[in-house]
C-alpha cells in the first residue's frame, strides 16, 4: 500500500493558504514531506513490478539478501556488511536484520523453504537452535535476478549526479535519525562508505 494516498499533490500556493487557517503549517515542511513520501513510493512501486516479474515478494527478497549476505564476503563488502558473520543464520538475526516481528520472520522463511530457497537446519554450536541457510536454488536465484535489478536500481538513480546521490544520502539520514528522535528509539547508523580509489 502506498505511503501517500494522494493522486496530485498540492501546489505551494495552496500550501500557504492552508497555512493561514492552520498556523502549525509550514507550507516548506509540508510540500518537503509529501514530496519524501511520494519518491518514495514511486521508488518502491519501481522495486515491487521488477520482483513481481520474477515471481518474489519485498519480505522475501529481503530474507534472501540478508542470507546472501552472510555467506558472500564479497557482497558483504560492497553492501557495507564487513562485519556480518559467515554462516548460517537465525530466524532471530533475520528477524532483527529485517526490522519485523520473528512471527513474521517465520511466515517468510516458511515459504521460502516451501519453495525450495532456504533450508532449516540445527546450529552447528548450539544444538538448541535452528540456522537457516541458503538453498543452491536460491544462490542461482540470485545470481540470475541481481544484475538486472541493480541495473533497474542505477536506472532509477541514473537521475541524480553522483553529487546529488550523495547529498540525498546525507539528507535522507537527517530525516531518519529525526524521526528515530521523535519515536525514543536510537537513531539508525548511516551505512559507511568504501573510499573510492581513482
Amino acid at each position: 500500500m502506498p505511503l501517500l494516498l494522494l493522486k496530485d499533490l498540492p501546489r505551494y500556493e495552496c500550501l500557504l493558504e492552508s497555512a493561514k487557517e492552520f498556523p502549525d503549517l509550514d507550507p516548506s515542511a509540508a510540500e518537503a514531506y509529501l514530496h519524501l513520501l511520494r519518491a518514495g513510493d514511486d521508488a518502491f512501486a519501481v522495486a515491487e513490478r521488477n520482483l513481481d516479474e520474477h515471481g518474489i515478494s519485498q519480505g522475501r527478497f529481503c530474507v534472501l539478501m540478508l542470507l546472501w549476505r552472510s555467506v558472500q564476503p564479497r557482497a558483504a563488502t560492497l553492501l557495507g556488511a564487513e562485519g556480518c558473520a559467515d554462516g548460517p543464520r537465525t530466524p532471530a538475526e533475520l528477524a532483527e536484520g529485517a526490522n519485523v516481528t520473528r512471527a513474521t520472520m517465520t511466515g517468510l522463511i516458511d515459504t521460502l523453504e516451501r519453495d525450495g530457497f532456504v533450508k532449516r537446519e540445527p546450529d552447528p554450536v548450539d544444538r538448541r537452535m535452528m540456522s537457516v541457510r541458503l538453498t543452491a536454488k536460491a544462490e542461482s536465484f540470485l545470481r540470475d535476478f541481481l544484475p538486472g535489478h541493480f541495473r533497474t536500481t542505477s536506472k532509477l538513480m541514473s537521475a541524480l549526479s553522483e553529487s546529488e546521490r550523495k547529498t540525498l544520502v546525507r539528507l535522507l539520514n537527517k530525516i531518519s535519525t529525526q524521526a528515530a528522535a521523535m519515536a525514543g528509539g536510537p537513531a539508525t547508523p548511516p551505512v559507511p562508505r568504501p573510499a573510492r580509489h581513482t
